[in-house]
């Protein structure tokens, strides 16, 4: 595992408001339920979702492209690595990544993945909190993370950090599970994510934080749609769009750093 030479960088931001809401989401709550599952959470993510996950991500990569080649891209929340891995696939190796997570247990599976693609020398693992990126300001030509905003105890400090080490010009990107608004599928898919997936994850990975019962939890209690298109507006990305995904069970938001910080959100069929 590596770690860059940069020191860490302190958050000066004043504290913010945040949800009344009652999903602990508190680092070690978090960092410990993602360890014990660890072992299990790829085949756990593809299994699932029937592989769709996968598909996911690589639109990701398409709707928000790599930047020029030589600029960074910074994967907050990495876990095992695989948005890491598939923007190294669709860059063709010609942007250097910094894969960083606060869960070393998950990191860990990460560096095969790398390594298997000859990429060890591109990609920069990082174990550090997202609140807290040990990267100077402006560093990423993009900046992206794949089903963990919503895990991080602040959101919006969370949200600031990647919009800080991302340099004007630079796009974030945010895939993150969202409610389908159909009456019928909205119905079906709450009743799969409240009573099913918990069933059957804590079936395959057992584990005393029952962190399958957390997903559903934190993402109903995630802002989706214009909630979150407002939120990064109010923190100053421009061009906000959201695409929803897969009828909407996930969704693809992203947002440009510029340099006056225009605050605008339009949404994307």
């Amino acid at each position: 595992m590596t770690a860059t030479t940069a020191p860490p960088t302190e958050t000066t931001s004043e504290q913010r408001p945040q949800p009344n809401g009652r999903v602990d989401k508190s680092g070690a709550k978090v960092r410990g339920m993602f360890a014990s599952i660890a072992h299990r959470y790829d085949f756990l993510n593809h299994f699932l979702s029937a592989n769709v996950d996968k598909y996911w991500r690589r639109r990701t990569t398409r709707l928000a492209p790599p930047p020029p080649a030589g600029q960074w891209i910074v994967d907050c929340c990495t876990g095992t690595g695989d948005l890491a891995v598939a923007y190294d696939q669709v860059a063709g190796g010609s942007n250097p990544i910094v894969a960083t997570d606060f869960c070393r247990p998950m990191l860990v599976r990460s560096v095969p993945k790398f390594a298997k693609r000859g990429a060890a020398e591109r990609v920069v693992v990082v174990e550090s909190d997202a609140q807290h990126l040990p990267l100077p300001d402006g560093f990423a030509g993009l900046t992206t993370v794949a089903f963990g905003l919503r895990n991080i105890a602040d959101t919006v400090a969370g949200l600031d950090e990647m919009i800080r080490v991302t340099r004007p010009g630079g796009r974030v990107a945010i895939l993150e599970f969202s409610r389908p608004t159909g009456k019928i599928l909205g119905r079906a898919y709450l009743a799969f994510f409240r009573r099913i997936l918990p069933r059957v994850g804590q079936a395959i990975a057992p584990n005393a934080s029952n962190a399958y019962g957390y997903l559903p939890a934190s993402v109903l209690e995630f802002p989706d749609g214009q909630a979150m298109l407002d939120l990064m507006a109010s923190r100053g990305l421009s061009r906000c769009t959201a695409t929803p995904m897969t009828l909407g069970i996930a969704t693809l938001y992203v947002g440009t750093r510029s340099e006056d910080r225009t605050r605008t959100a339009d949404v994307v069929a």
